[in-house]
């Protein structure tokens, strides 16, 4: 369950960091960040869901 902490970690950072260029008026990059947090919260559900199923690696 350690890698869906970290995943969910580096997403949560990623849209962090969309928040503070929509506030500095960098939209093109806040768009990015927010494809990017996006990414990493849907593989984050994904591999929960795998875990908690029990379909996991280990």
């Amino acid at each position: 369950m350690r890698h869906v902490l970290i995943r969910g970690s580096i997403g949560l950072i990623w849209l962090i960091a969309a928040i503070v260029c929509g506030i500095s008026g960098s939209f093109q990059m806040m768009g990015l960040y927010i494809v990017l947090a996006g990414a990493f919260v849907y593989s984050t559900y994904i591999t929960w869901k795998k875990e908690k199923n029990g379909k996991g690696g280990r």
